[in-house]
């Protein structure tokens, strides 16, 4: 018995000791988290230094409490657009500021209006003649866009470029879900609307192949111009169209092509890259002989807040993918945003409002949410301006219809005006092993959804019904919104998805511009003078921070660069496959009537913090049968 006492003390001393240490973590890591702020104070003189290891996004996603004990490789930061645009428009004005450096070679991508918005930024940089130096291990698209408007490119002797363009293959999944007796019930409406076809065929169909062919050319001729106009002397394409043949004529020296198509100015490593750019701005006070006076990114955006003088004009952000609840940012949930546009309508703190839709859709139920919040606001006589980032298709267009006049860029990706649903069932599976089922009914629809004996016609019948009412519901609000019929919205809806350019000539879209020309359409329609106002944007600050733990900030696993096209193969790769597999899974998994487009899923930089298993995504299928 004294050996029992002695042994319980002992173990209530360890689980004391233990809950010490947890409260101790606890409280430090809160401390870390409430007392370290950018330092403003840090600013001197030097090149302004734009190290982006991540992507660029419209609104970065809430950061996870426990990212901040972990370092996951998938996880990378998250640049919010509107500041990085902010502080290179900073930079131009404010003589500190002596040069910008562009480091790409951890920058991971972002949206096609994105890069132009900041590239927009670099061309008012140049025009305040401050030079803009590139560097970077190795090139693609996106960083290439950025770099081409320095005055300077360095590449890495063992690095590379590659032009890949827009587009590429798609996963398929109708033979292997047919092998795993799996039934996907699909409900939908549209010719073009392609988000079920990788359950229903084994390849795409013609008219999808047609809508995505047309969207990407767009795209990359857009991409093309706004390079060359930044960088004349670039032969791009040549080595874009036949990049085999001059590799091959080049022995496989990358760097060689790089310099004979003009598209590189200077081959050398990081450090001689850094002692160039110290000999234009100044060396460190680090004893580093190739560093190079520099300002913090994060220091000068907060030593560069958003304008607070004059009257307010309101912005509501609708990123990601539309959901119903109160998840995000980073995520479009019609709760949470739905109680941010009336809580600026009970304040009467806004003249007009502006809502900056960056979505490839979502649930329609959601969407409509949100719009009848914007309802609302155009109840009470307050201006609603839509500006369209980067993609703003299906569920996206379904909250734009709410707008007075709807912006857009050239380069937009809108339109996708279709619906469905999808759900898998599993008598097949079941019936090799001899599962068979059978009951008794009292009404047609008795004991469905039925997932182990297979769907009956009758609810076959409720749901197709009921999509199609859906998408009915979907023209009639967009034809109420645009002026058109039913039928002529019908004629340029059926799913398909359309460049911005495009849907300005359909009327989908009233006008150009970002969000600078959004804030001025707003200003004028609520009878306010240019400069008499700011935006004010509805949504709550991130409760993390970037914070500093063994010289990585927490939540943040610092991005491997790219070192050669071996590696950039692989990250494709990897990210490709990811990809999918997000998709497969969220798509099967999903409980409401989707307006959602996949197109769009390949304009998005939003990393996926989890790469599913396929376990993963049969998981998902038995998760989405379960009853609620």
């Amino acid at each position: 018995m004294q050996f029992a006492r002695a042994a319980w003390k002992f173990l209530v001393a360890i689980k004391d000791a233990l809950v010490l240490i947890a409260m101790l973590l606890f409280f430090a890591v809160l401390y870390a988290a409430l007392s370290v702020r950018p330092n403003v104070a840090a600013i001197n003189d030097g090149a302004l230094l734009l190290d982006f290891n991540g992507v660029i996004v419209e609104q970065p996603a809430q950061q996870d409490f426990t990212a901040m004990f972990t370092n996951n490789e998938n996880t990378v930061r998250e640049y919010r657009l509107r500041d990085v645009v902010r502080a290179i428009d900073a930079a131009a004005e404010d003589d500190r500021v002596k040069a910008v450096v562009l480091d790409l070679s951890t920058f991971m991508g972002a949206g096609q209006t994105s890069l132009n918005a900041v590239s927009e930024a670099l061309e008012q940089v140049k025009l305040a003649e401050k030079p803009i130096y590139a560097y970077a291990n190795f090139y693609s698209d996106d960083s290439y866009q950025l770099a081409a408007h320095a005055d300077e490119i360095w590449m890495d002797p063992m690095g590379g470029i590659v032009f890949a363009g827009p587009g590429g293959n798609r996963l398929y999944y109708k033979n292997l879900i047919d092998q795993l007796g799996i039934t996907a019930n699909i409900y939908r409406v549209g010719t073009y609307k392609s988000a079920v076809e990788p359950y229903m065929r084994d390849n795409q169909s013609p008219e999808a192949k047609e809508a995505s062919a047309a969207l990407y050319s767009v795209l990359w001729d857009s991409w093309l111009a706004e390079v060359k106009k930044a960088r004349p002397q670039a032969m791009i394409e040549p080595y874009a169209n036949d990049p085999a043949t001059l590799i091959k004529t080049a022995g496989g020296d990358y760097t060689k092509i790089a310099v004979e198509q003009k598209l590189v100015d200077k081959i050398g490593d990081r450090v001689a890259f850094g002692r160039y750019v110290a000999e234009k701005v100044g060396e460190d006070t680090k004893p580093s002989p190739d560093s190079f006076k520099s300002i913090d990114y994060d220091d000068f955006v907060a030593a560069n807040p958003e304008g607070s003088s004059g009257d307010a004009i309101g912005v509501i952000t609708v990123a990601g993918e539309i959901v119903s609840g109160n998840a995000g940012p980073g995520i479009a949930a019609s709760g949470r945003i739905a109680e941010q546009i009336y809580k600026a309508l009970e304040e009467k703190q806004i003249k007009a409002l502006v809502v900056r839709v960056n979505s490839p859709g979502g649930s329609a139920f959601a969407s409509e949410e949100i719009r009848l919040a914007l309802t609302d606001i155009k109840k009470a006589e307050i201006p609603i301006i839509i500006s369209m980032g980067d993609v703003a298709a299906s569920g996206g267009y379904w909250i734009a219809a709410a707008g007075d006049h709807i912006m857009a860029e050239p380069d937009t990706i809108t339109g996708s005006i279709g619906v469905f649903a999808v759900l898998p069932s599993f008598e097949k599976a079941l019936g090799r092993w001899g599962v068979t089922t059978d009951g008794v009914q009292t009404t047609p629809l008795s004991g469905e959804p039925d997932f182990v004996g297979g769907f009956s016609e009758d609810l076959n019948t409720v749901l197709q019904s009921g999509v199609e009412h859906s998408y009915e519901d979907f023209l009639s609000l967009v034809g109420k919104a645009r002026g058109k019929t039913n039928a002529e919205v019908d004629t340029i809806g059926q799913g398909r998805v359309w460049d911005g350019g495009t849907a300005r000539q359909l009327g989908l879209v009233d006008s150009f511009g970002g969000m600078k020309e959004a804030l001025a359409e707003a200003a004028k329609r609520a009878g306010l003078e240019e400069g008499d106002y700011h935006a004010k944007y509805l949504e709550e600050a991130p409760v993390f921070k970037w914070l500093p733990l063994g010289g990585t900030p927490f939540g943040e696993a610092r991005a491997k660069p790219v070192t050669g096209m071996v590696g950039w193969v692989a990250r494709q790769q990897k990210a490709s496959f990811a990809q999918a597999l997000q998709t497969a899974r969220g798509l099967m998994a999903r409980e409401d009537v989707m307006a959602l487009c996949l197109e769009c899923s390949g304009v998005s930089p939003r990393v996926h913090h989890q790469t599913p298993a396929f376990f993963d995504l049969l998981k998902s299928y038995s998760l989405s049968s379960a009853p609620r």
